[in-house]
């Protein structure tokens, strides 16, 4: 794949009046902020959320948000309902309770998944269960994942969760931020995108099933530490966004079975220094990125435009961005990105998660200690 760079446009932020309050609990926060092709408004649904870290919907129109802190609520006319009863959580640096999914089923089977840090205040790992919620409690958990190896510092988790169109599981596994070489280890969780069933048991068709030097459940592998990960709504493909080293995030199209290069193969530089992270900035055994941003964004939550609400926008990527405080509107053609726009430069502050609904409308959660729960819808 050849590596391509890109023209960033940066999108307009025009704000024209103060907030106003909405006739529900919801307040317009933005009234109208022009972009390329839309002029969009932000409207806050919640706030008091602490260092929210994912958005999913029920689908009776209620939103279910999890907090790193450990809190699981559900979101109901601009009112929190905290969920008891979650399993035993470690909120330690950059981890605690992080992605929550609903299953594709969950009208008749009833299932959301969390993922979450466990283990102790010395060592950790990326952990997922899942329940049912009955009144406010999470109830029927049972833990389906578990990391092979627990690992200190707190950080890089990766953790996002993902089903795919069979209804498969993705779970991406962080590099744990030590000792980045577990990403090459094939018998080893950090690093990687997992596939496994919706009981954590094994596909008998991922990619390394039949190799005794690999555990059965990697799929992709060579990942630093992925926090944006979306299943393609019309081509089932599966698309990830990565935290690199200093200028070396990614936007990956992941393939079964591929190596993405972590830590020999980057176009990122050491912390602190101009010397290269890595051994190459490419080689023929891995892929190269659809999407090599050289200049951070820390990317964390990935979409896909759908619907009808943004018509100029449909099937473009949306990736937010934690540093770089914005989401990054990409255009994709044949699997080539060929255009880039800022959406809400420090509009929000930090984007921690970025969803498009089944509404159409886009959903967003900044990630600070006083954050929020907000929708982008159009202006006109």
């Amino acid at each position: 794949m050849k590596r391509t760079f890109i023209t960033i446009v940066l999108g307009l932020a025009v704000m024209l009046s103060l907030p106003v309050a909405n006739t529900s609990a919801e307040q317009v926060i933005e009234s109208r902020i022009g972009t390329e092709y839309h002029n969009i408004r932000i409207v806050q649904i919640v706030d008091g959320l602490e260092h929210p870290w994912a958005i999913d919907f029920l689908p009776d129109g209620r939103f279910i948000v999890t907090e790193r802190p450990g809190r699981l609520n559900i979101i109901e006319n601009g009112q929190k309902t905290q969920i008891t009863n979650l399993p035993e959580i470690v909120n330690i640096s950059q981890g605690g309770l992080l992605d929550v999914a609903i299953h594709p089923d969950y009208e008749q089977n009833g299932w959301i998944y969390i993922s979450y840090s466990s283990g102790s205040s010395d060592e950790t790992a990326t952990t997922v269960s899942r329940g049912r919620i009955k009144g406010n409690r999470f109830v029927d958990v049972e833990q389906i994942f578990i990391q092979n190896r627990h690992s200190s510092p707190g950080r890089h988790y990766g953790s996002r969760l993902a089903f795919t169109e069979d209804n498969k599981l993705l779970i991406s596994i962080g590099d744990r931020g030590v000792e980045p070489e577990r990403a090459q280890d094939l018998n080893d969780h950090a690093g990687s995108i997992l596939r496994v069933n919706d009981d954590g048991s094994i596909p008998l068709d991922n990619p390394f099933v039949d190799d005794p030097n690999a555990l059965d459940e990697i799929y992709s592998y060579g990942n630093r530490n992925i926090q944006g990960l979306t299943v393609h709504p019309e081509t089932g493909q599966i698309w990830a966004s990565e935290h690199g080293p200093r200028g070396g995030d990614q936007l990956n199209l992941i393939l079964p079975g591929a190596n993405y290069g972590w830590p020999d193969v980057t176009t990122g530089q050491e912390y602190g220094t101009e010397q290269p992270f890595g051994q190459a900035r490419s080689a023929p055994s891995v892929e190269d990125p659809v999407v090599d941003w050289h200049i951070t964004i820390a990317p964390s939550g990935l979409a896909i435009v759908k619907g009808e609400h943004f018509p100029n926008w449909r099937g473009n990527f949306l990736a937010g961005g934690l540093a770089s405080q914005q989401i990054r509107r990409i255009v994709m053609r044949n699997n080539t990105a060929v255009h880039q726009e800022e959406l809400l430069r420090e509009v929000l502050g930090r984007i921690r998660d970025v969803r498009v609904a089944d509404d159409g409308y886009i959903y967003v959660i900044n990630d600070h200690s006083e954050a929020g729960l907000f929708r982008i819808e159009p202006a006109d």
